[in-house]
């Protein structure tokens, strides 16, 4: 769901009601997750994504009144993309044939790739997330619902989780494994840890989660 901004608030976004001023609102999204992708947020101007886009000023002011009200909706546009992503986690049927470290490994491989896909996004909105109060609320928010979805999954197998609380244990797990995609697509892999091949990583990302939820986890790559 997206956190609600009131109607009155500077923030607001206009919608456009024709299909001509809907298409035309969809560039400018598209050219503004763009520009965030390739440059962060000190490449995000109103004239750099009308120029992107191919539209005049006026069609950004006709939806929004400032330029941090046309970064929240471009923010809202790439999340939406992150967040159909989670799909996965809500597949009952996926996720009905993995048990026991498989289904530890199924659910970091799962969460790694969505990292992966949308590595650039991300990498600008965790950075500019430490200087702007609301993008730090909403990913709050967002970071907590993909965390009970994986929860969800994880617990599918709550009898052989070796742990005495498994709810927290799961939680902790899902935690530990978040923050570290975090820091590792924010800050580049070198950044917490020396390991800079992806799969190297994602395989020892997963044996560290098997072995604290299932204690028999593989064994880490040498």
């Amino acid at each position: 769901m997206t956190p609600a901004v009131p109607d009155s608030s500077p923030l607001t976004v206009r919608p456009p009601l024709q299909r001509r001023t809907r298409e035309a609102w969809n560039r400018v999204l598209d050219a503004g997750l763009a520009l965030l992708e390739e440059g962060g947020y000190e490449a995000f101007t109103i004239a750099a994504v009308c120029d992107r886009a191919g539209i005049a000023p006026r069609a950004v002011y006709d939806r929004v009144d400032t330029k941090d009200a046309l970064f929240l909706a471009v923010y809202e546009h790439g999340i939406a993309r992150v967040r159909a992503d989670h799909a996965v986690f809500m597949d009952r049927q996926h996720w009905n044939e993995f048990a026991g470290t498989a289904l530890a490994r199924e659910a970091v491989v799962q969460m790694a790739a969505v990292f992966d896909r949308h590595a650039a996004f991300l990498r600008s909105v965790v950075l500019i997330s430490g200087v702007h109060p609301e993008i730090y609320r909403r990913g709050a928010a967002y970071s907590r619902e993909l965390g009970r979805l994986v929860s969800t999954v994880l617990l599918t197998d709550r009898e052989h989780i070796d742990q005495p609380d498994p709810d927290l244990a799961v939680r902790a797990a899902f935690n530990t494994a978040f923050s570290t995609l975090v820091l590792r697509v924010a800050y580049g892999p070198e950044f917490a840890t020396s390991i800079s091949d992806d799969r190297l990583f994602s395989d020892t990302l997963v044996a560290m989660v098997q072995r604290y939820l299932f204690q028999e986890g593989e064994a880490s790559p040498q």
